[in-house]
């Protein structure tokens, strides 16, 4: 008995690390802060309501920079910028903006151009074209710059009171 109460003690004390752990949940509030803001400037500038932007890829300013600059500024301002796992935490950062900048954005601008195609196959012999692509799956480097600026400052600004 003594030793399953142990076993949820140590899976409870488990839980509790991963819900109070800064580099997880700093970065999380902040993505959900960005998302739940595009959200919201989606529906002051074209009136509708779009959840999926919640979710969703692309806009300003980029969610993914922002996430994995946090993240390397609290593992550089909390372990130390000489650290391994500050300049791992950069190099993944630097990757995901790359990333978010170039191959995803590619990728959006190919499926606008098969979209455009598609439409004009459509028009002029009607055929069911299916489901459009998803065309907002990037961000532009000016995105990326301001989600990265923004994951930096809210970790050195905005959520000190929290760790």
């Amino acid at each position: 008995m003594l030793n399953k109460q142990r076993k949820v003690n140590y899976k409870m004390n488990n839980i509790q690390k991963i819900v109070t752990n800064k580099y997880l949940y700093i970065p999380f509030l902040v993505w959900l802060c960005i998302q739940i803001f595009k959200v919201i400037y989606e529906l002051i500038t074209t009136k509708k309501f779009n959840f999926r932007r919640i979710i969703g890829a692309g806009g300003m300013p980029s969610s993914h920079s922002a996430v994995v600059t946090t993240l390397a500024t609290l593992l550089g301002k909390y372990e130390g910028y000489d650290t391994t796992i500050f300049a791992m935490s950069v190099v993944f950062a630097l990757i995901v903006m790359y990333d978010a900048a170039g191959l995803r954005r590619s990728a959006g601008k190919m499926a606008q151009c098969l979209n455009r195609i598609m439409d004009d196959i459509y028009q002029h012999n009607p055929i069911d074209a299916g489901d459009k692509l998803k065309e907002l799956l990037g961000h532009t480097p000016l995105e990326v710059f301001f989600g990265a600026i923004t994951g930096i400052a809210i970790a050195y600004i905005n959520f000190t009171f929290l760790v």
